[in-house]
């Protein structure tokens, strides 16, 4: 029998769908990981941001608080307690005790945390969503207490992300105000000193940087090394080797320590305010202080360790050091080359023919070695640059250095005299006989009639006579205001040379006997530079003046 389709549709339609609901056997916001009887191993996270008093009690009462709650709880077994004690929470990067805690969620170690609230958790909300989310992708749940949210819920992503925004706008607020005060502060001149860091000086009974001796005598050594020719790589290494301690107190040196105590302009006295700035509160990064943000110099703020003049000194000579460049293989010529603590002549020693300087070489015939210095140029690059430069054996210079310094020693007086002429002559120019006091009263007497026109011009302000005269009172005021500064320039410069040339009188002074044999210490103090004129003869330019002697080599 052949039934139509007709039919068939009736019969489909007589039909009842039904459907069965099958109870749920477990709660949605209960872990799908249990273990013992059933239990939830449930964890704790606990953060104070500051190492006061006060926040260290709550962060003790915090532990104790959810220790008893999970312990009194018959549906829970503690998974361990996690806090992290004066961490800020605006990152999870630095939270050691949270990543440990995250660690073992990761392992299958607990199935709920319990926390007091999103602030504790995380400030970021970015950090809080996803560590949330990878937490309900294991089927681990987080309680908040204070904002009542539990994230194996539906809504918890939205409330999540509603009150963490809040919590971090609370922290960029926060952090923008503390930011706002420290620069209140810097615009005021008030310094704040990080003695744990800073080698010399510790806080004294009045609040204020006093000098520890016995570090200050470690920064005093660093700096007189350096002048002497050292690298800061040798420095440290020196330093290590004698056992001295870090400001921190470690006793193993690094160039990068030795760097910061040469360049610190703290030790001359001085204090140079935000050198560096946070961008943002979340990513911490520090950067340095570009022109981005004003800075402030304070000027003898604290007893300095080190003289001014040692310290611009020292300020020089990186520069020059840094300022050379490395010698550019077969590429082409240079008149400068790398920076080289090992041998003084290596900083010293140039060609007279095209100024290149001159470098320390090896040379061996029949098993017999020979150290001659040859010239750089003419090294590299045959007789393209140079056609005439010698190439001079070590002992003979070395001969021809020391017979040099010798005769400065035996006419010691007479050039003493005649070099601290030239010094006057060559290095502190004399200006333009401008006397400061007469200028200061000068700028005295046009501020006095400035203030008078300024009084003027309040009381009629259509005169245009007077807004004239007060504009070429200005043009006055600054062009005044330039010598006074070119006068107290060339005053201080007039210090720092009379400092460096008694120096090296009273260096010479300590040698009146002579020298016995060549010495690269002495090279460095007393020579500037050496210059190979022929096979035969070399020329000696001293420190801190124009006087050159000339030499003949053996």
């Amino acid at each position: 029998m052949i039934r139509n389709r007709k039919d068939s549709k009736m019969e489909q339609s007589s039909l009842e769908r039904t459907v069965h609901r099958i109870p749920a056997s477990r709660s949605n916001v209960a872990s799908n990981k249990t273990r013992l009887h059933g239990r939830q191993r449930v964890a704790a996270y606990c953060r104070v941001s500051t190492d006061s008093e006060e926040q260290i009690n709550s962060y003790t009462a915090q532990k104790a608080y959810y220790t008893q709650k999970i312990e009194e709880s018959p549906d829970w077994e503690l998974a361990g307690i996690f806090a992290d004690e004066g961490i800020t929470g605006t990152s999870m990067k630095k939270r050691k005790e949270f990543n440990r805690m995250i660690t073992v969620c990761k392992r299958g170690g607990i199935d709920l945390i319990l926390t007091k609230s999103l602030s504790r958790f995380a400030r970021n909300t970015v950090d809080c969503l996803e560590t949330v989310r990878m937490l309900k992708a294991r089927g681990i749940g987080v309680i908040f207490e204070k904002e009542n949210i539990n994230t194996l819920t539906e809504s918890s992503e939205f409330l999540i992300t509603l009150f963490s925004g809040f919590a971090q706008a609370e922290s960029e607020s926060l952090s923008s105000n503390i930011q706002l005060g420290i620069r209140m502060a810097m615009k005021e001149g008030k310094v704040n000193f990080h003695y744990r860091s800073m080698l010399g000086y510790q806080r004294g009974a009045d609040g204020k940087p006093e000098i520890v001796p016995e570090e200050a005598e470690v920064v005093r050594r660093i700096y007189r090394r350096y002048l002497e020719g050292c690298s800061e790589g040798q420095i440290q290494r020196e330093l290590t080797q004698d056992g001295i301690a870090t400001a921190k107190g470690v006793k193993a040196w690094s160039h990068q320590i030795v760097h910061n105590i040469l360049t610190n302009e703290k030790y001359v006295g001085d204090a140079l305010l935000q050198k560096t700035f946070t961008t943002d509160c979340i990513s911490k990064k520090v950067k340095k202080n570009t022109g981005e943000l004003p800075q402030y110099y304070i000027k003898d703020n604290h007893p300095a360790i080190i003289p001014r003049d040692i310290y611009q000194r020292v300020q020089e000579e990186m520069a020059r050091r840094s300022s050379k460049r490395k010698i550019l293989q077969k590429s082409g010529k240079t008149e400068q080359g790398k920076y080289s603590a090992k041998y003084a002549l290596s900083e010293r020693l140039v060609c007279g023919e095209c100024g290149s300087p001159y470098k320390r070489c090896t040379w061996a015939r029949n098993g017999v070695k020979r150290i001659v210095w040859r010239c750089v140029s003419r090294l590299e690059f045959g007789k393209k640059y140079c056609h005439e430069s010698p190439s001079v054996e070590e002992y003979k210079l070395h001969a021809a250095i020391l017979t040099t310094l010798n005769r400065v020693v035996e006419a010691s007086n007479g050039l003493q005299e005649e070099l601290a002429e030239t010094l006057r002559m060559v290095c502190v120019p004399g200006g333009d006989g401008d006397d400061l006091l007469d200028l200061e009263h000068e700028l005295e007497v046009l501020t006095a009639r400035q203030n008078t026109l300024l009084d003027q011009a309040l009381a009629n302000m259509d005169d245009l006579t007077i807004t004239e005269q007060l504009k070429t009172l200005l043009e006055e005021k600054q062009h005044l205001q330039a010598r006074i500064d070119a006068v107290k320039t060339e005053a201080a410069n007039r210090i720092n040379e009379d400092s460096r040339m008694a120096e090296l009188t009273a260096y010479l002074e300590e040698h009146l006997s002579g020298f016995q044999q060549y010495d690269d210490g002495i090279v460095r103090q007393l020579v500037e530079r050496i210059t190979i004129v022929d096979a035969e003869t070399i020329r000696l330019k001293f420190r801190y003046s124009d006087v050159e002697i000339e030499q003949t080599m053996c």
